[in-house]
């Protein structure tokens, strides 16, 4: 199934639910924001929300700086 991550194309070869897709990219889930399908999804959903195909992730990371 095919999803979009941050405007890439990525392919699962099985259904993943948020939390798994960030795993597979190595993203720490309390350093990032994540929009579903265009609206913010809270983190304590990432591991219950299942993606579909042609679902859309935008994540964002936190950073600090000055």
């Amino acid at each position: 199934m095919e999803i979009v991550v941050n405007g890439q194309a990525r392919i699962l070869e099985h259904p993943l639910s948020v939390a798994g897709v960030l795993e597979t990219l190595d993203v720490d889930f309390a350093e990032v924001a994540v929009e579903h399908n265009g609206v913010v999804l809270p983190r304590t959903e990432f591991a219950e929300k299942m993606l579909a195909a042609g679902d859309t992730l935008e994540v964002v990371r936190f950073v600090c700086g000055g």
